[in-house]
């Protein structure tokens, strides 16, 4: 937090107003400075103080008088401040009095009685308010504190807490004017309430209540009750029923109002010995106010209040506070018997506010006969919860359970016993709804007393079930989810069996086609190893039951068991882990059993070293899985070693790396098998090489090895990363150096080699791999912090390769390269004034003078590549400049940062497009982030040169020209950036402003409409980019985001609108099956609309039954083959085009793929989802459209000459005959409906 302000800064703003309304403060301040020159008087606080308080009559400066004398009397002498109290008092009184009076005339007037009354001593505040006296301007605060104007009432109440909060000196502890102010506010609160009851008596109820000035009175109550410490004794049992009564009004406005002062009340009690005092009579007073059990207006806020007030009770009283839970359990648990959902659910947060607050540790850890004997009361009000009358309310007492066993933790057993009984059968009964809620109280159960005591009351039976025992397989995910912190000893005895039982159950099926059952056993049996890493979370035994014989097993399963390989190293792992967590606890806390789970650091320790005499069998064991095992599934294997390794003993560690060194060596010397073709080859080519293998191992043993084996390691390394036809191999020799760095002993080894790792690394610079280049940077960068000053001639020396690493192929190759050109920006900059050698770096004079390093040296050795050979040289050095220039633009001189713009900006007219775009992410940075007064008299040449790449189509450079001056108009003006763009040009300009004042005026149109929802969609931006620089390169625009690029590429633009609808496509004769496993292609985020189709309505019959089809095409009883609008000029041939050429029907693209349109349809009525679309063909223009697509088909025409049309007069509609009718030949029929040639297949 920074420091107050001093009162010449204070003054020093006034001096140099900003806004027109300070100008005359800072006239009269002039005029009073003047007068104390004058009269040769100090510019004392003293001085202001005398020389403003004669101004003070003065009405016509009045307001500019009273806000410099709130700047000035807190800086004045308390003894002058109490001698001129009633003298200022007098004159501000009927300035804070006066009904008329302007806000920015009584903050200031508040200010200054604050100052006045913080000076006032014991005496003073003992007059009456009849008097001129602190407490009659206390008064004066009382009333403005409920004011209507929201900045009075606020500086008001500021005022009254800070005068309360530092009472006189004297024997009291409250201030003497505590108990007046809370009775005020309570007489306020009181009136204010009976007004505004009296005015919902008149109001219906579903018109909206509205009552300010109740909350401001509630806010007074607020302030006076924080202030004081709490509230007074005497007055608290009205304050509560008045607080209470206000609750009830539904107003939740009130409500939320009435639990902050409660909170307020506890808060104060909680940090204030004295005013704990207070607590017992105040829940006293809240339990007899309670509410009747129907009353869902006040009931759910008194049960809120009562539970945060035993929270702060358990604070100040444990003990006493958890002999109160039986009673206050079976006062609360009545209303989960309640017909209201939110009485229940409060009234459960609540039970589960007590469990959670109320329980202390030592009840847990060591409880006595009495604490047993209250948990067991507490255990049997909750068991009543299960009965059939609390039904509605077992989802609430889920919650309740689940919160016990939390806080009860292993003291759970065996009170909680039966009620896990309990529950475990109610989950077992098929016809129960709630399993979801039943697994989570028992997974809290499980975690809670362990594995053991809640298999006892539910046992698996999956060995030999019985008809009276019903199977618990639902129980392995619980315990799979739930394990932690139980005995190990207990997988052994029960669980393993079971696996065996089951594996064994597998194999004696055989070869033959699984069946269901088979399928099953396999599964429980990889449920039953995929809970041992919980039983490996910290277990209470670990010493005794993770013995030879199981590790062994461990070891088999892991060779043999190829998909139990993931759990199995998930335990190993767990049980390092958990314990290390434990024991890196430091030695001057003390044990926490309860937060440690019973697992003193000391034992953890123990338990390590342990585990540390098995870990060469398991690290040998872990190794030739490793190599077995294919690249994809070897990351659980990698993070296994590395935890054991941590544990080893430095001499097993020693002769461990040493076997592996050797068998690297006999690789690497071995020539590479030649690939052959055959399967066999194929099939082992899948694996990675031994040299890869061991490699692996090798990086990973690194940070954990002892300081002599540091020259093998730095020797493998040499060796390796000279070897440029294994590009793998080279990458895993270059992640030694960042992974030594990661350790304190490699982080010395590196500083005490520094100088041999600079000339493997410049002497391996031009056999450097492709895929290797990444890591290379990244090894670069890990060595440069090491870097001492006297070798500072390192950075230069590879400086090149990190410039052209700006411009690799590989995104990650790219980020790392820049990171780099941080790091070595900061270590010269910290190396300042040390000397860089330039006689040392290759391929440079012997003779070459010494450079001292600073930050503009390191700029100009980057800036040297700019003068290279080739374009992809010069555009690379662009780059790392424009990154280097972001970084340290604080840092630079003005001078380095114009030159720098001024060379872009000449580059900028280069006609090579590679070396233009770096040139313009350079502009963009230095038109973000770079002074305005240096970058504006560069626009008259920047912008002409910038405005010839705006016709450029070709690498998106128009849009990123567009961008560039859209960023320039928003920081140097509009009228700035025209004056200097080419006449030809400022159609752009144009384009820019006006659709920046169109977005405006969306904005502010959105935010008329819908609130600040356009704030809440765009509040998170900034999150796309990973970094600073990457946000100032890459970013737009906020209000260009939706429409430069698409005003620029011709797309559409998209809606502001953060997600979109999303459709389900659903068939017209069946419901979309959403766990089908193609239901995802049935989701759609445009709305799905249906095909046009020919429908088929149903024949008309007579009064005979006989079946009419030979009627005009204009009759309702003719059989409709066209679409249904074919009577309103619509015809067949329109179904037909609409049936090929519509909007949604698929289309086959490059290779025959059908593809689906996926544009939505402008201008659809919402109205008509459910409503086939009509499709408005001319007749004439659909007609020549399937003639042409008949004959692209293969259509023939009808033979005669007759023609075939369905739709028209001589088709099926008016062709046919009724039944019983006599021939007719109509003259419009010329021929009947044939079937095209080659429709037959």
């Amino acid at each position: 937090m920074a420091p107050p302000a001093s009162l010449e800064e204070k003054l020093d703003k006034i001096r140099s107003p900003n806004l027109e309304s300070q100008k005359q403060t800072a006239v009269v301040l002039g005029a009073v400075e003047a007068t104390l020159k004058e009269q040769n008087t100090a510019p004392t606080p003293t001085g202001y103080f005398a020389a403003l308080l004669a101004l003070l009559n003065k009405k016509e400066i009045a307001a500019s008088v009273i806000y410099l004398l709130d700047i000035v009397t807190p800086f004045a002498p308390q003894p002058l401040l109490r001698a001129k109290f009633a003298q200022i008092l007098n004159l501000l009184a009927p300035v804070i009095t006066e009904p008329g009076a302007d806000a920015p005339l009584i903050r200031p007037s508040i200010g200054c009685l604050e100052s006045l009354l913080l000076a006032q001593d014991s005496p003073a505040w003992d007059l009456s308010t009849k008097q001129i006296s602190p407490r009659a301007a206390v008064g004066g605060l009382l009333e403005l504190a409920v004011d209507s104007r929201p900045k009075v009432r606020k500086r008001a109440q500021e005022a009254l807490n800070n005068v309360l909060q530092n009472p006189p000196p004297s024997p009291a502890l409250d201030h003497p004017a505590a108990a007046m102010c809370a009775e005020t506010a309570k007489f306020k609160l009181a009136n204010l309430a009976d007004k505004a009851a009296q005015t919902r008596k008149g109001k219906k109820a579903s018109e909206p209540i509205h009552d300010p000035d109740t909350i401001h009175a509630l806010q007074l109550v607020k302030t006076v009750a924080s202030a004081s410490g709490g509230w007074p004794s005497r007055e608290t049992e009205s304050l509560c029923e008045l607080l209470l009564g206000i609750a009830r009004s539904g107003n939740e406005h009130l409500t939320v109002a009435v639990f902050d002062i409660f909170e307020m009340i506890f808060e104060g009690m909680a940090t204030d010995e004295v005013a704990s005092s207070k607590l017992p009579r105040l829940l006293e007073i809240i339990s007899e106010l309670r509410p009747a059990a129907n009353d869902t207006q006040l009931l759910p806020p008194w049960i809120a209040i009562l539970s945060r007030g035993y929270d702060v009770s358990a604070q100040v009283e444990p003990e006493d506070t958890f002999q109160k839970l039986p009673e206050l359990f079976h006062l609360v648990s009545k209303f989960l018997e309640s017909e209201s959902k939110n009485i229940r659910v409060s009234a459960s947060e609540c039970l589960i506010s007590f469990m959670a607050n109320c329980i202390p540790d030592q009840v847990i850890l060591d409880p006595s006969v009495y604490d047993e004997k209250t948990l067991e009361k507490i255990v049997r009000v909750v068991e009543g919860l299960l009965a059939v009358k609390y039904q509605a309310a077992w989802l609430e007492t889920f919650n309740v359970l689940g919160a016990m066993f939390d806080s009860l933790r292993w003291r759970a057993a065996p009170f909680l016993l039966g009620v896990t009984r309990t529950i475990g059968d109610m989950r077992g009964n098929d016809s129960f709804t709630g399993k979801q809620e039943a697994d989570e109280v028992l997974g809290h159960a499980i975690r809670a007393m362990g594995p053991e005591a809640v298999l006892e009351v539910l046992p698996l039976n999956l060995i030999n079930p019985s008809r009276g025992q019903p199977g618990r397989a639902w129980l392995l995910p619980l315990l799979r989810d739930y394990t932690a912190n139980a005995t190990l000893a207990h997988f052994k005895s029960d669980l393993i069996p079971l696996s065996e039982l089951m594996f064994q159950r597998v194999l004696d099926y055989g070869t033959a086609e699984k069946t269901m059952e088979i399928k099953i056993y396999e599964t429980v049996v990889h449920q039953v190893w995929s809970i041992l890493p919980g039983y490996c979370d910290l277990p209470l035994d670990i010493r005794e039951a993770f013995d030879q014989p199981f590790a062994e097993m461990l070891a088999n399963l892991l060779y043999q068991q190829v998909d139990l390989r993931l759990d199995i190293c998930r335990a190993l792992k767990v049980a390092v882990e958990s314990n290390q967590a434990i024991a890196s606890i430091e030695d001057t806390e003390e044990d926490d059993l309860v937060l440690q789970s019973r697992v003193s650091k000391a034992e953890a320790r123990r338990n390590l070293d342990y585990l540390g005499t098995l870990a060469g069998n398991f690290l040998a064991v872990l190794f030739n899985v490793y190599s077995e095992t294919l690249p994809q599934s070897r990351g659980p294997i990698l993070q296994t070693i590395n935890t054991y390794l941590s544990i080893t003993p430095a001499a097993e560690l020693q002769e461990t790396f040493d076997r592996v060194c050797q068998m690297l060596s006999d690789a690497l010397k071995e020539s590479p098998p030649t690939p052959t073709e055959g399967n066999s080859q194929k099939a082992k080519a899948q694996f990675p090489s031994t040299t890869h293998t061991l490699m692996d191992l090798v990086v990973a043993m690194a940070v954990h090895l002892p300081r002599d084996s540091f020259t093998t390691l730095f020797e493998i390394a040499s060796i390796v990363i000279q070897r440029e036809d294994d590009p793998q191999l080279q990458k895993k020799a270059y992640k030694l150096i960042p992974r030594l760095a990661e350790s304190p002993i490699g982080k010395i080894a590196l500083e005490e080699r520094h100088s041999e790792m600079q000339t493997l690394l410049l002497a391996s610079a031009e056999k450097v791999s492709g895929p290797a280049r990444r890591d290379r940077l990244a090894a670069i960068g890990a060595m440069v912090p090491f870097i001492p000053d006297s070798s500072l001639h390192f950075i230069p020396a590879i400086l090149s390769e990190v410039v052209i690493g700006c411009k690799e192929h590989n995104e990650r190759a790219r980020t790392t390269a820049f990171d780099v050109l941080v790091v070595m920006g900061y270590k010269l900059a910290s190396s300042r004034g040390a000397v860089i050698e330039n006689s040392k770096i290759p391929h440079m004079p012997k003779d070459a003078p010494g450079a001292a390093a600073s930050i503009e040296e390191y700029f100009t050795m980057v800036s040297a590549g700019l003068a290279g050979s080739t374009p992809h040289m010069i555009s690379a050095s662009i780059t790392a400049i424009t990154r280097i220039l972001f970084e340290f633009r604080e840092s630079l001189s003005q001078e380095t940062m114009a030159d720098l713009v001024q060379t872009m900006d000449l580059f900028l007219t280069s006609n090579n497009r590679e070396i233009v775009r770096s040139v313009l992410g350079f502009v963009k940075v230095s038109v973000i982030s770079l002074p305005i007064e240096m970058m504006r008299p560069r626009l008259q040449t920047l912008i002409p040169n910038l405005m010839v790449w705006s016709h450029e189509h070709s690498g998106h450079s128009r849009a990123k020209v567009k961008h560039i001056m859209e960023r320039m108009v928003k920081r140097f003006g509009f009228e700035s950036v025209n004056r200097y763009c080419p006449e030809s040009d400022r159609k752009l300009l144009t384009n820019i402003r006006k659709t920046k004042e169109r977005t405006n005026k969306r904005k502010a149109a959105a935010k008329e409409a819908k609130g600040n929802e356009d704030d809440i969609s765009t509040g998170k931006r900034g999150g796309r980019f990973e970094s600073e620089y990457d946000q100032a390169l890459y970013s737009t625009d906020e209000s260009d985001s939706g429409n430069s690029d698409d005003e620029t590429t011709g797309k559409p633009m998209r809606s502001g609108r953060k997600g979109g609808d999303t459709y389900i496509v659903e068939d017209d004769d069946e419901p979309l099956d959403l766990l089908d496993r193609n239901a995802l292609a049935n989701i759609s985020s445009t709305k799905p609309t249906k095909l046009k189709r020919p429908g088929r309505s149903k024949a008309k019959t007579d009064l005979d039954g006989k079946l009419i089809l030979g009627q005009d095409s204009d009759d309702e009883g003719a059989m409709e083959i066209d679409a249904s609008g074919a009577g309103e000029g619509e015809s067949a041939v329109g179904a037909y085009v609409a049936a090929l050429k519509g909007k949604d029907v698929p289309k086959r693209g490059l290779r025959g793929k059908i593809k689906w349109s996926n544009k939505g349809r402008k201008g659809m009525d919402d109205e008509d989802d459910d409503e086939d679309e009509e499709m408005e063909v001319d007749r004439s223009t659909a007609s020549s459209i399937k003639a042409k697509i008949d004959q692209g088909r293969g259509y023939q025409k009808p033979r005669g000459g007759r023609g075939g049309g369905r739709a028209g007069k001589g088709g099926i509609g008016a062709g046919r005959r009724g039944l019983g009718e006599e021939k007719r030949r109509g003259p419009a029929v010329r021929g009947r409906v044939r079937k095209p040639a080659g429709s037959r297949r």
